[in-house]
């Protein structure tokens, strides 16, 4: 048993985890995290920022931005950089299980058809969960702005990037509002550049960086080579996977929709298929990426079933993975440039603006339909900001309250 698995907590001077300390904040988060990924991000922030404390808020804030440009699952990736930082490899990798193993599992064994969430779950906690949702983001967006952006001219720069978001919600927006929010804060905020650098405490080598990288490439100009030289539906089956991860920006809603592009004209599987698990996917926590474990569950003719779902689950994540691990040793070095620095108040102020878009467009769009729906988003802000009660019994606590709305009409008719 390896010393880091021993430590039941971090250690002074240098921040290590255990890994069972780390698989078991993320095993909760990931059976307790509704909302996508933005409401991610606001439940990994109260978790590791004002809760437990294990990375500063610049260091945060600075690691979204990161995963904002890196294609691939952005709340995965800020997950699997956290347990990067506090536990290495190991600890990316027990961030990265404990985080995305209940969504998976919940999703093949619908795929199976053990577990049928349209009939379990009531209509009304599921509406419940999305309505929670609002309230961790509104936290997640209310905290970070009072942080990184202090200033008439950060929290203006938070609202043009906003405002140009909502204006055109393209992936390739969000990522251009970062790169104007880095040229704006070179250009303006220089000269309050006065706060020290906070590492994120990454303890990869740069070969180690690099090898990842390499990886990354030969795999995404690799496997499709391969998969021509070699027909196989399994091998075909990891370079459409791998290549939907690769390339993919925009978080796990931008891939589902790829996804059915990938499997259904071959005929792997049929559309209502596709779209029974698409509604599946929406009513589990966790990470939506987890939807490719249930489509390699219910392929046919080969593999499927469990093995399938493994195969393909790890294929669409396996990218991530390698970017995170190839990207962060040096993201962590450039960061303490002192021209970096001030590109990134501005980047973080952007990154601000992009969170208090998705408030409105999809959280708040799809959440809130109705005067009580505002009501209990409001409770939820309050319990959570105010009470400071933990994210895990606010979502226990909205989705009973969803049901009670939606069963009262009924009762009192």
């Amino acid at each position: 048993m390896s010393e880091s698995w021993q430590k039941d907590g971090a250690e002074e001077g240098e921040g290590r985890i255990s890994l069972a300390v780390i698989f078991l904040v993320f095993l909760r988060l990931g059976c307790t995290s509704f909302g996508g990924p933005v409401a991610h991000l606001g439940y990994f922030r109260d978790e590791f920022v004002r809760r437990k404390n294990w990375i500063e808020e610049r260091a945060y804030a600075d690691l979204v931005a990161l995963c904002q440009f890196l294609p691939g699952p952005a709340s995965s990736q800020v997950g699997i950089g956290i347990g990067l930082s506090k536990g290495g490899l190991s600890g990316a990798l027990a961030a990265w299980l404990g985080f995305t193993m209940p969504s998976a599992l919940a999703l093949i064994a619908f795929g199976y058809g053990v577990v049928a969430f349209q009939d379990v779950v009531d209509s009304g906690a599921l509406h419940g969960l999305k309505v929670v949702a609002v309230a961790v983001v509104a936290q997640a967006v209310w905290g970070m702005a009072q942080n990184l952006c202090p200033d008439a001219k950060r929290a203006t720069l938070a609202v043009i990037a906003a405002c140009a978001v909502l204006a055109a919600p393209t992936p390739l927006m969000q990522v251009g509002v970062i790169v104007l929010g880095g040229f704006a804060g070179l250009v303006f905020l220089h000269a309050e550049t006065t706060e020290e650098h906070v590492s994120l405490g990454i303890r990869v080598s740069h070969r180690t960086a690099v090898a990842s990288l390499v990886l990354f490439f030969t795999g995404l100009i690799g496997l499709p080579i391969l998969a021509t030289a070699y027909p196989s539906q399994t091998l075909a089956l990891v370079e459409s996977f791998y290549s939907s991860g690769s390339l993919v920006f925009g978080g796990g809603h931008v891939v589902l929709p790829l996804l059915q592009s990938e499997v259904v004209p071959p005929g792997w599987i049929s559309n209502d298929t596709f779209l029974a698990g698409y509604g599946a996917a929406q009513a589990v926590p966790g990470p939506l990426f987890t939807f490719a474990a249930y489509l390699g569950a219910v392929l046919e003719p080969v593999p499927h079933g469990l093995a399938g779902g493994l195969i393909c689950l790890v294929a669409i994540f396996v990218p991530s993975f390698l970017l995170v691990v190839g990207t962060l040793p040096f993201w962590d070095s450039l960061r303490r440039a002192r021209a970096m620095q001030s590109a990134l108040l501005g980047i973080n102020a952007a990154v601000v603006g992009l969170l208090l878009a998705a408030l409105y467009n999809p959280v708040w769009t799809s959440a809130i339909l109705s005067p009580s729906d505002f009501g209990l988003a409001i409770c939820a802000f309050i319990l959570l900001v105010f009470w400071k009660l933990p994210p895990w019994l606010v979502v226990v606590v909205a989705a009973l309250a969803g049901w009670l709305l939606a069963v009262l009409p009924a009762m009192l008719s």
